[in-house]
């Protein structure tokens, strides 16, 4: 088993990688005096993320949970209405459809932790027999793997249901026509968190087609406040803007992003070329042609075959100084969401049981690299060698 020395630093899940170049930008918002939300950077970030993504609209928010939360409320998502979520993702992307009193109906996943739409179809035709549609259905591109949006856009069409993207872990990915992540929804939600594949330290954005729902997302983003000299109020906001000072650090990402999805890529092919053939291990595969960020490499371990789970490569890796995290644990399986509909079989809950989540930071070296492949190899080669029953 390998031993952290005192001169070996911890090795983090995903911490955040600067480029160099946010002192500059911070720099020129603090010269001009704009360090409260809104400025002149909080424009040129929300640009930037329109050419990558492709949307004409994008607002720069204080977190994806908040641009979430406004397209739930624009999508008209209230009391006793349904919104159709993937069981298998963080809870930041549903909470808001509790924030607007609505009801989360939680779908099974496929393989590679997507939701499942053939379990969405079914359920849709089934429900629009009834007169029982959701006001609107979420996908997430999880772990920086795209969903088929296409598809998802076309059952979306068909039931006349509003298709909102929880887009918050996959920028810089593109869908298997091609397309940045995102796109195909009426709503997409990005994340800009410290552990993402970019960060503002904390921050998101929400992007559309859709200018009127801008325009009134903007309003509410701040404070509801109508276009008076006093303040003016019909309805109640948030204060969901982001800062100035964030979207300088953003601007300063942004330019790096290309990089970080390629180190992020590079990072995973050294876990699949050092575990991909071994028996008993999978990786959450990306649709053929999409192009995922990569921005957690999540590692399958069947425990029958290799002898040890997840739980005792967490271990083995958390006593030699490395971070590791099992994958999200199905929405329909915690606690606040115990009495909420879930509709499909046991694959998310398999992932969540047999998935681990590997560092992935931009910024690893080599040898760090190194140490977490020689971690793993040593602790699977123990149990490839013990019967699972003497090694747990």
């Amino acid at each position: 088993m390998t031993v952290l020395s005192k001169a070996q630093n911890k090795i983090w899940l995903s911490p955040p990688h600067l480029s160099g170049r946010e002192q500059h930008f911070i720099s020129q918002a603090i010269a001009s005096n704009y360090i409260a939300p809104l400025g002149p950077h909080v424009e040129q970030f929300e640009g930037m993320l329109r050419e990558l993504t492709g949307f004409r609209n994008v607002l720069a928010l204080s977190s994806g949970t908040a641009a979430i939360h406004l397209a739930l409320r624009l999508c008209g998502a209230g009391v006793g209405d349904e919104v159709w979520c993937p069981t298998m993702t963080f809870i930041g992307g549903i909470a808001p459809v509790l924030y607007q009193g609505a009801k989360p109906r939680f779908f099974d996943c496929d393989a590679n932790a997507l939701i499942d739409l053939d379990l969405v179809e079914t359920a849709m035709e089934e429900a629009a027999a009834l007169g029982q549609l959701p006001k609107a259905l979420m996908i997430a591109d999880l772990y920086g793997l795209t969903c088929d949006s296409k598809r998802a856009a076309a059952i979306c069409a068909r039931f006349g249901v509003k298709l909102i993207n929880d887009a918050a872990e996959a920028l810089g990915a593109t869908d298997n026509t091609g397309r940045p992540s995102g796109q195909g929804s009426w709503a997409a939600a990005y994340s800009f968190n410290g552990n993402k594949i970019i960060t503002t330290s904390g921050g998101g954005a929400l992007a559309t087609d859709d200018g009127d729902m801008i325009a009134q997302a903007k309003i509410l983003a701040t404070q509801a406040r109508e276009p008076a000299p006093h303040y003016e109020h019909t309805t109640f906001g948030y204060n969901y803007r982001l800062s100035n000072i964030c979207a300088a650090v953003g601007c300063a990402q942004m330019e790096v992003l290309a990089d970080r999805v390629n180190a992020r890529r590079a990072i995973f092919e050294r876990y699949r070329a050092a575990f991909g053939q071994m028996a008993g291990i999978r990786f959450l595969e990306e649709l053929p042609g999409s192009r995922s960020n990569r921005w957690l490499t999540v590692m399958l371990i069947d425990p029958a075959v290799t002898g040890v789970n997840r739980e005792m490569l967490r271990l083995a890796l958390d006593h030699a100084g490395i971070e590791a995290r099992p994958a999200w644990k199905p929405m329909h399986m915690q606690p606040v969401f115990a009495d909420s509909i879930f509709t499909g079989g046991s694959v998310a809950e398999l992932i969540f049981e047999n998935g681990l989540c590997l560092p992935s930071g931009s910024a690893m070296t080599d040898a760090e690299i190194d140490r977490i492949i020689d971690t793993l190899a040593q602790t699977l080669r123990a149990g490839y060698a013990v019967p699972m029953a003497a090694a747990s």
